[in-house]
């Protein structure tokens, strides 16, 4: 399989099973929920009353005061008592195996292909870490927001691409399939095609 180069009549092989791989939603889904719910802090916290201080013995006799009985001014009815369900720090994170995590991604990377949002260039820098310059450079790939995609987080790229909204730069290695769901466009160059066949062929 062949894609062909943005602004040039070059063309560059790759992988089917990495470029042209079928589309699997449930797949994608689980994935993509995973990625989210790793995400999650989970740190939420609240006491019980057994986790608030105070309340060691009974306030008060058990009869003959003419009030309710209570066993501690900690109770949930009490004001400073503790939470009566009481959230706890848990964890989110679901498991999703490293076949299924890069069976994934090439899932959607294929399915970028055949939508037309995936672009390829030979390379994509910047002189100086000028937002004018890249903005130039995007204009001419008809590029107006998405994921610009290298080997490396290079600076002057970085930098050039802060101050314009919707557009991201990110290595390889930060590869997540949120970002690739959520693209309009992908703007990949060829050395990173080539990272991201070597680590998901």
């Amino acid at each position: 399989m062949e894609l062909a180069i943005t602004g040039g009549s070059s063309k560059i092989r790759v992988e089917e099973s990495v470029f042209n791989r079928p589309f699997s939603e449930a797949l994608v889904h689980q994935v993509v929920t995973a990625y989210l719910a790793g995400g999650r802090a989970g740190t939420k916290a609240q006491k019980n009353r057994a986790a608030v201080s105070g309340g060691g013995r009974k306030p008060w006799r058990q009869k003959g005061t003419g009030n309710a009985r209570a066993g501690t001014i900690r109770s949930p009815l009490w004001r400073s008592g503790g939470v009566t369900f009481a959230a706890s720090p848990r964890d989110h994170s679901k498991k999703v195996n490293r076949k299924m995590y890069r069976a994934a991604i090439a899932s959607i990377i294929s399915e970028l292909v055949r939508q037309d949002r995936l672009m390829v260039v030979e390379q994509l820098a910047v002189a100086e870490p000028k937002t004018r310059i890249l903005l130039d450079q995007l204009r001419e790939l008809a590029f107006d927001s998405g994921l610009i995609v290298d080997t490396e987080l290079e600076g002057d790229l970085f930098l050039a691409s802060r101050n314009i909204a919707h557009v991201h730069v990110v290595s390889v290695d930060q590869l997540d399939p949120v970002s690739l769901v959520g693209a309009d466009k992908v703007i990949m160059t060829t050395a990173a095609i080539s990272r991201i066949q070597e680590w998901l062929a």
